[in-house]
């Protein structure tokens, strides 16, 4: 239709405002069409870009730039990269940045993001934050492999009000003395929680392995500090510690292996410093962990030993050399009673180191407080 416009105006000698009314189309642009060929020809009527020839707006190239290395920086190192994570080292450099959609819509088109599966709605999530510092502490063990293929074990503290990493441990193995000890060191740092959560490891409970209480449990109680658990094959409940352990370790894995237990530890405490100190959170409003520990006064154990009730209640058998074997701890221990004692069937009282074996008449055989540095316990001297 252009060619027509033109040759009703050049050719057929028929006014502006004619040709516009016969064509439907605005004498505005029978005007440009005309004054187009008339400059360039037949190549001035091919259709051309509405796209404006500058755009004030648009974030500068070299601002561009600067998001795609930091986005570059953080995945080098291991960190959170996405567009709120740069928004807020952009905000700390320069007091200001570009909205969260447009660094992601930069981050696109440089071929920064790719298409995700859809994912379950957030709103189908149930979630709970403490509302203090230290109202609760997540406690969990992953694993980390050394240089040689040596699995080591790997120890986090988590508060959850804030996800600051209270400690982080590396070890060959975790024994439940070794975490009641990890417990005692962090409680002597940040003080004694309200609560602490944890799974339902060997090393944190022996509620369902019928071996008393941990030496974790024991501790806790007699501060004052409850006790929970997340219930079994359920890790979410857990799932700020487990959500830390990934974050964790995508950062070691852009590191050096290490060779030793103490290279491993030496990684992980700068990763905590980092992590606490210089990390942005987005579940804290990009806030960091330490401002988001230090910002509210923090919650404290109540101080009085709880009364659990963690009575043991077992019936056994006095075995043929006169001993009945025990589980505390998470470790066996053989207490004497006699060859004279020999198949007699007997009701077992535990509660913490107190034991009592009675007859099923209701005699008392033995009444005694276990020793457990001592894997046979044996009888008093007469």
């Amino acid at each position: 239709m252009p060619e027509l416009v033109v040759t009703a105006v050049l050719v057929e000698g028929r006014t502006k405002s004619e040709v516009a009314r016969d064509y439907g189309v605005s004498r505005r642009w029978v005007i440009t069409l005309v004054q187009r060929f008339l400059a360039e020809g037949e190549a001035g009527l091919q259709p051309r870009s509405r796209r404006p020839r500058r755009s004030p707006t648009r974030t500068a190239t070299a601002l561009e730039d600067q998001i795609v290395a930091i986005r570059k920086d953080l995945d080098r190192h291991g960190h959170e990269a996405g567009a709120a994570t740069i928004a807020a080292h952009l905000i700390r450099r320069h007091g200001a940045s570009p909205a969260v959609s447009t660094i992601w819509r930069i981050l696109t088109a440089r071929g920064f993001v790719t298409a995700q599966p859809h994912k379950r709605p957030k709103s189908s999530y149930v979630r709970f934050e403490a509302a203090q510092p230290n109202e609760r502490w997540q406690v969990d063990i992953t694993h980390w492999p050394l240089a040689d293929g040596t699995d080591t074990e790997i120890c986090n503290w988590l508060d959850d009000h804030s996800r600051y990493c209270l400690a982080s441990t590396a070890a060959a193995v975790f024994t439940a003395p070794a975490i009641d000890a990890a417990y005692r060191a962090t409680a002597a740092q940040h003080g004694d929680p309200a609560g602490v959560l944890t799974d339902n490891g060997a090393v944190f409970t022996g509620r369902y392995r019928g071996g008393g209480r941990v030496a974790l449990e024991v501790t806790l109680h007699a501060r004052g500090v409850i006790l929970s658990h997340s219930r079994p094959y359920h890790p979410q409940t857990c799932g700020k510690v487990e959500r830390f352990h990934q974050t964790q370790k995508r950062w070691l894995a852009t590191q050096p292996d290490p060779t030793t237990t103490a290279g491993l530890q030496a990684q992980l405490d700068r990763f905590a410093a980092y992590y606490n100190t210089v990390r942005p959170h987005r579940a804290l409003g990009r806030r960091t962990p330490t401002e988001a520990y230090t910002a509210r006064p923090k919650a404290a154990a109540s101080g009085i030993p709880l009364i659990d009730g963690h009575f043991r209640v077992r019936h056994d058998k006095i075995d043929s050399n006169g001993k009945l074997t025990l589980r505390h701890n998470s470790r066996l221990h053989h207490i004497g009673l006699g060859r004279r004692h020999a198949g007699t069937p007997v009701l077992v009282l535990v509660h913490d180191l107190h034991i009592r074996v009675l007859s099923t008449s209701g005699r008392l055989l033995r009444d005694l407080i276990l020793d457990p540095s001592r894997d046979y316990q044996p009888q008093a001297s007469t």
